[in-house]
């Protein structure tokens, strides 16, 4: 789903030399080594990178798609295999196959209220979508930095014809429950005869936390949403999971909702290479995402108020807080990948308190050839470019 904040390079500005945005797209691009998510890539190389790793995702001799046949439907049938439903349906975009999601399960159920956290998706990045365009209103079951456990859906006051589930939540730290709580807190919801619905944007590398198969963690629900440019590699794009039926209606709002493109191969084509390329290799970057995030811990211990988050970490993605200004650490961070040609992080934010920043760590291929060493070294040279220290 496209989030409102680009953690990679900042924001443009006027064009010019000194523009912030395009000095930090120069120095990452010229790093040797990156430690969180991966060195960025030109539009040149980014069609180069895509045409090398569909030649074995895709029969490449097929005619383009139109209205999503040929290669979108291809894909469709490979999601639905991965995640054992009975069909799936591509969109251009996970925001719009959410709405759609949530509009049709409102629909079936007869009840436009739709139980999710406070820090979902839908709630801080999508503009209240679900309001605006579908009549639907949320309520919170908990507004607890994690998910709503069992008790606290089955006592919850007032009624709900489903409940959404983000996992793993990503506001507040890639968090996920433990086995055990997901099952209870669905049977909760399936107890007030709701349906469930996982808004699974990261559902692929939740693998290793609940020690469960795609399918087995996917059954829990009536429908699951997926990303394919987030921890896929994928260029955009989405598919919505369930049974035949279900996804048959959401392919109709999804052309009414303006998500019927005449051609999506470049999407769908970077998506199916990323099921072959990086869905395999997820299982590393999470194991590695703990060593990587032990010694960052350890590297900043010095400084007082530096916290890793959650230690230690359920997927390959987690919060690093700092307690230094966001504008002095992205400084520090474009300074070391000039100087070093190596880069630790993306940009950073001040969430909440002024001078207290946060920044999200991705662990992927790129991160897997820094030892623990690797990373202390890394954080003491950042450390020492940090203005004001």
């Amino acid at each position: 789903m496209a989030d409102d904040r680009d953690d990679r390079y900042g924001t443009d500005g006027d064009d010019g030399e000194q523009d912030p945005a395009r000095r930090r797209f120069a120095a990452l691009r010229g790093c040797e080594r990156t430690l969180s998510a991966s060195r960025p890539m030109t539009l040149r190389e980014r069609l180069a990178d895509l045409a090398t790793a569909a030649e074995t995702a895709y029969d490449l001799d097929e005619r383009p798609d139109v209205y999503g046949n040929g290669v979108v439907e291809a894909l469709e049938r490979r999601v639905a295999g991965l995640l054992g439903t009975e069909a799936a349906a591509f969109f251009p975009t996970g925001t719009m196959a959410q709405q759609v999601a949530l509009r049709c399960w409102a629909d079936r159920t007869g009840d436009r209220t739709v139980a999710m956290h406070p820090q979902a998706h839908p709630e801080v990045h999508e503009r209240f979508a679900y309001s605006q365009l579908s009549g639907l209103r949320s309520v919170w079951p908990t507004q607890e930095r994690r998910m709503a456990t069992a008790e606290e859906v089955a006592g919850f006051a007032e009624p709900f014809g489903t409940l959404m589930l983000e996992l793993p939540l990503r506001e507040a730290g890639f968090l996920l429950p433990g086995w055990d709580e997901l099952t209870a807190t669905v049977a909760a919801a399936r107890a007030r005869d709701a349906v469930v619905h996982l808004d699974g944007a990261r559902l692929w590398e939740t693998v290793p936390h609940f020690g469960r198969p795609l399918p087995e963690i996917v059954e829990l629900a009536d429908s699951v949403y997926v990303s394919f440019y987030k921890s896929l590699g994928g260029l955009s794009g989405a598919a919505l999971a369930g049974p035949a039926e279900f996804t048959a209606q959401a392919k109709t709002w999804r052309h009414r909702y303006g998500g019927q493109l005449f051609e999506q191969w470049p999407a769908a084509l970077s998506a199916l290479a990323g099921l072959e390329r990086e869905l395999p290799r997820l299982e590393s970057y999470v194991a590695h995402a703990k060593v990587v995030a032990a010694a960052l811990a350890e590297g900043f211990a010095p400084l007082p108020g530096a916290r890793v988050f959650p230690e230690p970490p359920h997927t390959h993605q987690f919060q690093l807080w700092l307690p230094l200004p966001a504008e002095a650490l992205n400084e520090a961070g474009t300074l070391l990948a000039e100087q070093t040609r190596q880069s630790l992080f993306g940009m950073w934010r001040e969430p909440g308190l002024p001078g207290i920043s946060c920044t999200e760590v991705t662990v992927a291929a790129s991160a897997l050839e820094w030892s623990a060493q690797d990373v202390r070294a890394g954080v003491s040279a950042f450390l020492e470019r940090v203005a004001g220290r």
